[in-house]
Parts: C-alpha cells; structure tokens; sequence
C-alpha cells in the first residue's frame, strides 16, 4: 500500500485550529460593558460592585501594571438561543498562553457571590443551560492587570518602577451558544490525534486511528460543522470504544493547580489567585461528579477564608463530598534546605492543625512538588507527624543525572523511611495531553514491578487549576486502546494502592540534592538573615514565655507565637525565602521580618522581666542549648568575671592577636596569614595560604538569574587584597579587634577580626555596602586538614559530603547548603565554620598542580550575589554578615558554637537569676524546643535530639514537679508507634531515655497539679 501523498497530521490540525474550534460557539449576542479602574490596591467585592461604572468599548485599552478594573457586563438572552446552553465569553486581552501568567478575572452575581475564574482557557462565564429566552444577564469581572514576565530584566516587578502603560485591551465580551456536539467532536480528535502521534508507525493501533479521523474529515462539511458534528462523532466511536490492553500502565489523574504563593505577583495577588482558582473547581465539582481536586498550603486555605468566605465555604462543602482533597500537611510548600528543624516542625504541626480544625481531615501525604531539593531530615519529622508518604517532581529538573526510581523509600539521616513517588510525567500541571500520557509511560522507571503512577493535572503556578476539557479527556482516556488507563482518584488512594503493590521498592538514602537552582542559597540575602533571626527569636520566646508560664503563672501567650509563627512560616515558601520572586514580594518580606523581630524582641522583655522581678542586677539570658561563662543552658545568671586579656602586637608584616589558645596574624594587606593553634600546637592555614580573602566572580548563569549558579563561574575569580584603612582596638572585655576596610568599584567592605580571651575561635564581620551587578561574592577559608568529606549541619543533625569529585553526583555538589555551621577535618584534627544567618557554601581541595602530600581543603561562604531578574535590583545596599572560624573542632563543638552564633547572651537587668525549667545530662543531646503544649493543657512540652550521629543516653531534669512523661508525635499526640522508638521511664522529677543516632524526640511533661 502507498504511503499517503498528502499530509495528514497538517490536515487534522488545521482542520481542528481553523474549523472545528471556531465553530464551538455560534450565534453570538453582544453585551453592554461599563468598567470603573482602580489604579491601587483591590477592594473588597462590595466596594467593587458600587463603583461608578463608566461605558466601555470591546477594543479598548485598560489595566496599568498591578491595577485593578471593574468590568459590568450586562444584556438579555435573545429568544433565538432558547434551548441552548447560553455563556458570556470574554477575553480581557490574553493574547497566547495559558493561564497564570497575564491577566485574570474573578466573576460575581450582582449580589457579590463570585461565579468562577475568568483566564486564558477558561474565559466563560455559564448563563443558562438551558435557556428559556429572555434571562437578563449581569456579570461584575474584577480584572487584573498582573505584568507578563518573559526572563528579561524588567521594571514591572515593583509598583515604584512600573511605566505607566495600559497593558491589556478588551477583546471580547459577548454572549454565545457552545455547540456541545461541535465541543465533544473537537475533544474526540484532540484525543485520537494525539494519541497516534505518540504511538510508532509500526503500531496497526496509529493506523487504524489515522484511518477513522481521515475518513471523518472526508465526510464532515467544513462549511457547515455544526450540522456534520453528530455524524463525524459517529465515525470515531468505534476508535473511542476499543478499551486499552489488559497489560496497559494506569494512571491516577488528579486535579491540581500549583499556586505559588508568591512569585511573579505579590502575596495580595495569590490571594485573588486562590479565589479564582478554587471558583473554577468548585463549579467544575458539581458539574464533573468524579473530579478529585488535590490543594495543599493551609496557608492558602486561611487567606481564602479571611478574604473569601463566601468561595471557603464553597471548598468546604467539595472537602466534606471528597472532592476537594487537603493534601501536604504544610503551611506553605516551603523550601526546605534552609528552614530550621523547629520550623519544617511547625510547617507540618501549623498545617496540619488547620485542615483538622476547619475540615476534620488528616493529610497522610508530604506534597511538595516544586521545591528546590529536599533535605535528609525530611523522612524522620514526616513520619513522626504522621505522614505515610512523600511526593514530588522537582528531581526531574536535575541538569546532571537522572534520578534512578519514581517509587521508592526515602531513608532520612536516622534511618527513618517514607514512601515516595515522582510523577513520571515529570510535570505537577498536565493537560492529560497524549504527550504527557506516553511519556509518563515510557519514563517509568518501575515498568515489571510496579504497574500505576500519579499524574496532576490543571494549570500552575499562577493558578487556573483544570478545566472541562480535561475533564472531558480524562473520560476518553480512561479505557482507551493505545493508552494507558487513566483513572481520576485521591492522592492516598493511589498511594495506598502503590505501596501495597511494590513494597521492597528500592531505597534511596540521604538528601536529595537538586542539581539545579544552587543560587537560592544566596539570592536576596535579607530573606536568609530574616530566617535564621527570627527561627531563633521565636524559640527565645517560646522558651522564656514557658519558663515564666511555669514559675510565676505569666499568661502564655498562644495566639500570639501561632500567629507570628504562621506568617513566619509563610516567608519560608520556596520562591520567598530562596530569593526567587520580584522586588515587591522581597521588599514586604523584609518589612514583615522587621515586625516580627519587633514583636518578639518585645514578648522576650516582658517575659524576662517577669521571671527576673525588679533590680539592677546585670544578668545574662541563655537560650542556648549549652551553657557558657558560667550561666546554664536555657537559664539567665550572672557571667562569670574573667581576668584573661588578649595581647596585640604589630610586626613589620601585619599585627598579631594572642590569647593563650590562638595565635593569629594579620596582613598589611587585611587577610589572616596565620592561625597558630597553641593548644594543639599546628598551624591551621596551610604555608603560604590566607583566610577571610573576599572572591568575586562573574555569575550570569545560562538561564535562571536569581536561581542558578552555574558550575562555570568558578572559572574566573578576582581577590579583593587592597586596602584602604586597617584599624586596631582593644575593648573593656579583654577581646582585641582589627578592622579592615576595602573600596573596590562602587562597593565598600568593613572587615572586622575579633579574638575573645578563652576561646579557640576566631570571629569575623563583614559589612558590605553592595553595588555590583551578576557578581557573586564568597569568602574563603583555606585550612590545613586533608578532609575526604564535608559535614553540614541541617535540620536536626548533620550531613556528609564527599570534598573530591570521583562521580558526576560528587561533582554535581559545587554548591551545597549548610545551616549553622559546616566542618571539615582529618582524624585528631578539625575546623568548623559557623554563621548566623548564611546557607550557601562550597568545599574544595588544593586546585590540581601540587600533587604531593596531603591535599588542604578550603570551605568558602557565599555572601552575596547580584542576579538582575526577577529583581533587576537583588542586594543592591548595605549588609552585615558575622561568622567564626572554630580551631580544634570535633562535631560536638562545631554544633556548640552554631547555637552560640545564633543565640548570642541577651543582656537584662532584673533581680535574680533563673533556674532552666530543664536540664539533660549528655551534651550529645540538644533541646531544640521548650514551650506549652498547642492544646493549651499547660503541658510542657521539649523537643530534644540527638546531635552527634551516635547512640546517647541522657537524664532529663525539671526543675518542676512532674505528674507524667509521655512520648509523642510532633502534633504532640500520644502515639504507641513514636512511643516504641523512645522508651523512657519516670523517676520524680527526671527523666532518663536513650537516643538513636539523630533521633527526634517530643516529650510532653505534665506538672502535678498545684505545685511549681
């Protein structure tokens, strides 16, 4: 048989784009439109609908960038469309492109009842169906003017710099019949045209499809495809109806809509987005009975309910019939390199809270599709707040190697594992296109022993969420020859099925490392100091809030701390905190830090002072774990006095600092050229090497300023080594300084060196008043132990990486994220370096050249960067950035000084001291968290872990009567199974239990009754 002599795939497509598409509505009917503009912020919906309406033309030009127009559409359905199912179209100007991304509406009754999302694919708004003739029609649109980005540097990320420019133009506003034979029929080609394009020409299936859509298209009347549209259908039922093989992958479709809950718009936007996007299903739920629709982020659910009660209560009545399903458990989809262990804590405990107290559901599955990698932490906290199960996508963006599995175990870093599953799609937002269908399959990686994966479907990011024809799809696809069977349930229910089937799935153990977006570890730099600060002010707080609480009965204040931690919370979303969004959502993110610190800083006063009572006495707050100068851990005493000085001496070639323990020398040119540690009597820089030495390098990645570093900026570097003034003082304490200031090109450095009496550590501050531009700046600490690995703390413990790149994964980590501190070391030999309030850092050996003997390891910190999209401006001013190098480090002492770095003492004057509510025996164990249980019981509650990696047993003392000691969960719930994994036992006020290598523990402490 001869090949076709024409082209049938250009046949069918045109056939689809310029006929069968246009001929899905008839019979239009203008409408009048009146708009009223708001050139600031939106107004509730009962100020929106009593604006003065002005008439408005279809073609005519609205919106500057961030503004807000009131649309009023209204008419009367003509007697011709009786019978008919009757919609209002309106196009507000979006141009090509899906939805999220340009333009949006949110329609409403004249009564201020919102209707549905009004967005590229889903432009409609339903009228009758069907209509009897004669309905009067009034629609109110609140239309956004949200920006298009493209990539590029621009000015539209800031309300302060956007041009004042209409962007959009009405393009359409009508009333119009859909012709639901002529929408089935294009859904119907749309299916098997695409399904054949994904099946090989060896297939008799992709011929026998190619025949039945030639043969329709012979038949159907182009002209007049309204009359053709039944009979055409008839021709393609038999290729509809061929079910798919017995041996067929399944697919569990469920419905999704990503909603970044900031981004490319500000906060204020993602609420409006929510509302839209929870509309649209909604109304899709009562129209698509077997629509599941998967919604993660309480966060998203609370503003929802603040600011739209009328679409909540709409949600809440889909999450009481199942079909809109809470899932993820989290406050926000947060990032989850950088948020400490108490925060990923209360990212699951606040989330979790929510959805039980609004909807009495329980989420079982971590959702956290698009997330910059995925700490090893992650499996232990999961599981112990009552999680079965993990998912994400975001892997499959590794630009390195591909991730082996789709269905596995996740072991965390104490052994604990999860269940876990990776859309084999590789995408959280498909249109359940035969595309997205045949690759799920064909990327599989489980095929012979695992037979279903998940695939979400719906528009993201910036919302739409799924849409009717999807839906339509899903129903065509669902038993379909050629396709897998697609079948639309819950995410538990598929997960359910998936671990029962595969159950020694294969284990992969540790981080899972994004080979992607290393530069959100350094992008906007106040997002990360605001972290750390306010992460270690709120357990200032919970801690002396507790204390007070306990001793003198204080009110304790819960709404206050869950409110706080909640919008704290809120900046850890995964394109906030790691530096990703526009200049207005950073700008609001960097006040709100200043709030909270405000807040806080003021809840620890009251609370101090009302445990200390009145007096003069200098005192000294420890919210540490460890205790130092002679005040306990999670006490306030008075320090002890020291008589110990440090010496400074100047030489022909720079200025020495001596304590007894170090002995340091600094050049004339501003740079530690010696580190002398005279306890352990060896030189810790290597000959010939300095410290603290400022790199610059250029950083245009290839494609995503703000998130990348690419492994090539390492291939230039410049030294900032001139100096323009060098300072030396020595202070009251006994502690000596040197302060060394650089100007290069427009930017100014203020190095400053500290040395305390009695102390292996050697402090640094660097102020810089930045203005350089796709620059990256890192300081470097070149040390002389020839370390195999790297170990970085993270949440709740630590986390080794090789220094040497053997492998494509080793060398893949040029960039890699450490919380408070990172060490390197050598047996009998170690530094570490600490921070408070920097993530990015990069470990190396001696660059090739010098190969014998021992290789140094140098450990730089990223300081700053200056990525010009999506914020042309990122880091543009002055910052301060304070971190230590520890000499003679073990890991016990490189996790002591990372508290200490970021729980300096609290001066307080007051009366007397204050005795810690509790205190544990083996340093190897560390209070994280000391507060009053959520239920308000007046339980105490201590969250504690073990912080070495090895096995510890400890004697836990209260300085209050106990009545009980309970294990529990995160949630702060009695659980047998948490409980089996810390057995404990209770003596009066003690409590002795032993811990597993990293292991978190809850205890919840009830104080007998009447006593103190």
């Amino acid at each position: 048989m001869h090949r076709g002599l024409s082209n049938l795939t250009h046949r069918i497509e045109r056939t689809l784009d310029q006929r069968l598409r246009p001929a899905m509505y008839r019979d239009v009917e203008p409408v009048r439109v009146e708009a009223a503009h708001l050139p600031g912020e939106p107004v509730p919906a009962s100020e929106g609908l009593a604006l003065t309406y002005a008439p408005f033309a279809v073609g005519q030009p609205w919106g500057r960038a961030w503004s807000t127009t009131w649309f009023r559409f209204t008419g009367e359905v003509p007697q011709r469309m009786r019978g008919c199912r009757v919609e209002l179209l309106v196009d507000l100007g979006f141009g090509t492109g899906g939805p999220g991304f340009r333009c949006e509406g949110l329609a409403y009754t004249p009564d201020g009842t919102p209707i549905k999302g009004i967005e590229p694919r889903t432009a409609y708004v339903p009228i009758a169906r069907p209509a009897a003739g004669g309905e009067r029609v009034e629609v109110y649109v609140e239309a956004a003017a949200n920006p298009r980005f493209d990539g590029t540097v621009s000015p539209f990320g800031d309300p302060e710099t956007v041009p004042d420019v209409l962007l959009y133009r009405l393009e359409r506003a009508e009333l119009a019949v859909l012709d639901e034979q002529v929408h089935a029929l294009v859904l119907d080609v749309q299916v098997l045209h695409q399904l054949a394009l994904t099946l090989p020409e060896t297939d008799p299936r992709h011929h026998e499809i190619r025949r039945a859509l030639e043969l329709m298209l012979d038949e159907l009347d182009v002209a007049d495809v309204a009359a053709g549209a039944a009979a055409a259908r008839a021709r393609l039922a038999k290729a509809l109806a061929s079910p798919a093989a017995p041996s067929a992958h399944r697919v569990t479709a469920v419905g999704h809509a990503h909603i970044d809950s900031a981004w490319l718009w500000p906060i204020r936007e993602t609420i409006r987005k929510c509302a839209r996007t929870f509309s649209n299903v909604v109304a899709l739920a009562d129209e698509y009975p077997e629509l599941v629709f998967a919604c993660s982020s309480a966060q998203q659910y609370a503003w929802l309910k603040e600011h739209h009660p009328l679409v909540y209560r709409r949600v809440a009545e889909k999450v009481a019939t199942g079909q809109f399903v809470p899932v993820g458990g989290m406050w926000v989809e947060s990032d989850t390199n950088m948020p400490g262990g108490e925060a990923m804590v209360r990212q699951f405990t606040q989330g979790k809270r929510f959805f039980a107290a609004e909807f009495g559901v329980e989420p079982r599955e971590v959702w956290l599709p698009d997330s910059f990698g995925y700490s090893a932490a992650l499996p232990q906290l999961a599981r112990l707040a009552g999680f079965r199960w993990f998912l994400t996508q975001k892997m499959s963006w590794n630009q390195t190697n591909r991730f082996p599995h789709h269905t596995f175990w996740w072991e965390g870093i104490d052994g604990s594992r999860i269940f876990t599953h990776f859309p084999p799609a590789d995408t959280y937002s498909s249109d359940l296109s035969g595309k997205d269908l045949a690759y799920g399959v064909s990327n599989f990686a489980e095929h012979g022993r695992a037979t279903v994966s998940l695939l979400p479907f719906g528009y993201g990011d910036g919302g739409g969420g799924p849409t009717r024809e999807m839906l339509e799809t899903a129903r065509r696809v669902a038993d379909l020859e050629g396709s897998p069977r697609v079948c639309i349930r819950t995410p538990a229910e598929f997960f359910a099925e998936a671990e029962r089937e595969y159950p020694d799935a294969p284990v992969w153990s540790g981080e899972m490392y994004l080979e992607y977006h290393r530069g959100t570890y350094t992008s906007q730099s106040a997002m990360k100091r605001g972290n750390r600060r306010t992460e270690h002010l709120l357990r200032e707080a919970e801690l002396w809030c507790a204390t007070a609480a306990v001793r003198t009965g204080h009110p304790y204040p819960y709404q206050e701390l869950d409110d706080i931690w909640q919008r704290a919370l809120t900046l850890q979303f995964h394109d906030i905190l790691p530096g990703s969004s526009i200049a207005w959502v950073h700008r609001e993110a960097r006040q709100a830090y200043q709030r909270l610190a405000f807040r806080l800083e003021a809840m620890i006063v009251e609370a101090l002072t009302v445990l200390t009572g009145p007096g003069r006495v200098p005192l000294t707050a420890n919210a540490a774990p460890h205790g130092r100068d002679g005040v306990p851990a999670l006490g306030v005493g008075v320090p002890a006095a020291r008589d110990d000085t440090v010496s400074v001496s100047s030489t022909s070639d720079g200025t020495v600092l001596d304590n007894g323990l170090l002995r340091v020398r600094i050049g004339t040119d501003g740079t530690v050229c010696s580190i002398r540690d005279l306890v352990a009597d060896r030189e810790v820089l290597p000959a010939g090497a300095r410290a603290n030495v400022l790199h610059l390098h250029p950083d245009t990645p290839n494609k995503f300023d703000a998130w990348d570093v690419d492994e090539f900026y390492r291939h230039r570097r410049r030294e900032l080594t001139d100096v323009t003034k060098i300072e030396v003082e020595a202070d009251g304490s006994g502690s000596a300084r040197i302060q060394v200031t650089r100007h290069d090109r427009d930017s100014v450095y203020v190095q400053t060196i500290s040395l305390h009496p009695g102390e292996r550590v050697l402090r640094f501050t660097t102020e810089v008043d930045w203005h350089e531009r796709e620059t990256l700046l890192k300081v470097a600490f070149p040390v002389d132990v020839h370390a195999a690995q790297s170990t970085s703390e993270i949440q709740f413990g630590h986390l080794h990486r090789p220094t040497h790149t053997n492998t494509s994964w080793d060398a893949a980590k040029f960039e890699i994220c450490a919380h408070r501190w990172l060490h390197v070391g050598e047996p009998g030999y170690g530094v570490a370096l600490v921070n408070a309030g920097i993530y990015g850092h990069d470990v190396s050996r001696r660059p090739p050249g010098d190969a014998r003997g021992a290789q140094p390891t140098t450990v730089r910190l990223s300081l700053l960067r200056g990525p010009r999209y999506p914020d042309p401006n990122t880091d543009q001013g002055s910052h301060r950035f304070e971190y230590a190098l520890v000499c003679g480090a073990e890991i016990a002492d490189a996790v002591r000084e990372g508290y200490r770095a970021n729980l300096p003492p609290r001066r307080h004057l007051g009366g007397q001291p204050v005795a810690p509510l509790v205190e544990v025996s083996n340093p190897a164990v560390v209070v994280e968290a000391v507060k009053l249980a959520d239920d308000r019981s007046g339980d105490v509650v201590v969250r504690l872990y073990e912080a070495l990696g090895g096995r510890a047993s400890t004697r836990l003392t209260t300085s209050f009567d106990l009545a009980d000691a309970q294990v529990c969960d995160l949630l702060e719930r009695p659980d047998a199974e948490v409980a089996a994994l810390a057995p404990i036992s209770v003596e009066g006020r003690t409590v002795a239990l032993a811990l597993t290598p990293f292991q978190v523990v809850t205890l919840r402490l009830r104080r007998a009754a009447g006593r103190r």
